[in-house]
């Protein structure tokens, strides 16, 4: 049986350093399941089917990722999907609080799911969707931090040339 990791988020969007978490998480894992979270409490910039299309164009050289979408408790989504594990990216000191108490839920609910934790690579260590996208309202310079298609889709969102 293959090993399975689920990796859970907004994907709001899909950034460089998402990719490089990614391929790394390959060398670990034999397949990997891009999660797109649909959650109605949190304001996206774009809908659930641009995320779902940003991120199947930027893995579109990755045949054992797939890209799915969820709603509801993700330890019942990774179960539903045979995964072992939840794949979760940690930026700096100030993520980890946070992300330990979603792990520790998490093995409570569904102690068989583990969650895996992978530092940022240090080139993406800054990066997050939402600075990115302040970023580019303001027509800063994104190129070479988000996939091509993200960067169309930000101009053309923004309105920018």
């Amino acid at each position: 049986m293959p090993d399975i990791a689920v990796y859970p988020g907004s994907f709001d969007p899909i950034t460089n350093g998402h990719l490089d978490l990614i391929q790394r998480a390959l060398k670990i894992f034999d397949r990997i399941i891009v999660a797109v979270a649909t959650n109605a409490f949190k304001k996206s910039l774009f809908s659930i089917e641009e995320r779902m299309e940003m991120c199947r164009v930027s893995l579109a050289d990755y045949p054992t990722v797939s890209v799915d979408t969820f709603d509801g408790l993700l330890v019942k989504y990774a179960t539903g999907q045979k995964a072992r594990a939840i794949l979760r990216g940690l930026r700096a000191v100030t993520d980890f609080e946070y992300e330990f108490q979603l792990a520790m839920m998490n093995r409570r609910l569904e102690p068989e799911i583990e969650t895996v934790f992978l530092m940022t690579g240090l080139r993406w260590v800054f990066l997050s969707s939402s600075i990115l996208k302040e970023a580019a309202v303001h027509g800063g310079d994104i190129a070479g931090m988000v996939p091509e298609i993200v960067f169309r889709k930000l101009r053309e969102k923004f309105g920018l040339k």
